[in-house]
């Protein structure tokens, strides 16, 4: 369920990045990276897991298959996070820039 989640999240991310693909002023691109890393890392953990436990890994019981979700979902909020921090220190925009400086004037 990690692993689905995150290539869901990779392949959303991908198409809005390449549908803004030239002028990537709000570092979407980041996001990717992010997602098609979490990606691999959850798929070699699969691999790992297919080796280890052979053809119990395709009967997942509810309570993990829940678990998964939970931690594929923490996973994809946590690089929202980290985006949105890269976002604020960046500043494409100057939104920022132009509150901090709009207080003190």
């Amino acid at each position: 369920m990690t692993l689905l989640l995150s290539v869901f999240a990779a392949v959303i991310s991908t198409a809005v990045w390449y549908k803004n693909a030239p002028d990537d002023k709000m570092k979407v691109g980041v996001l990717c990276w992010m997602f098609w890393g979490a990606s691999i890392m959850w798929f070699v953990d699969a691999v790992f897991e297919y080796i280890e436990l052979g053809s119990e890994f395709f009967k997942p019981s509810p309570a993990d298959m829940l678990n998964d979700a939970y931690l594929g979902l923490s996973v994809i909020a946590l690089a929202l996070v980290i985006w949105v921090v890269v976002l604020l220190i960046k500043d494409p925009k100057g939104s920022v820039r132009a509150a901090l400086f709009k207080n003190k004037k």
